[in-house]
């Protein structure tokens, strides 16, 4: 039951637009985060876990992320995309 009305937000919540990373900067790092986890962007995390994602206070990139294998994937403070794939990720619009 829990699994169709998580489905049924995301329908939802579907993307208008998607376009990839040209160049680094915050938004694409993080993005990268979600994604490296398996999820779109943000959101779906939020959807899917029902929390926020764990961030450094110093940086705002991410922390934690929990995959939807149950396991988690940590990061570090600093910069984890590095340049040869930021090609990769997709930013999407709502």
């Amino acid at each position: 039951m829990a699994a169709a009305a998580t489905s049924a937000m995301g329908d939802s919540l579907k993307p208008k637009s998607m376009v990839r990373a040209k160049r680094w900067d915050d938004e694409v790092e993080n993005a990268f985060r979600f994604q490296a986890a398996g999820y779109r962007d943000e959101l779906e995390y939020q959807i899917i876990n029902r929390s926020e994602a764990e961030k450094w206070p110093c940086s705002g990139y991410v922390k934690k992320l929990q995959r939807k294998d149950g396991t988690f994937y940590y990061y570090n403070r600093a910069r984890e995309c590095q340049d040869k794939e930021v090609h990769k990720i997709k930013l999407y619009k709502y």
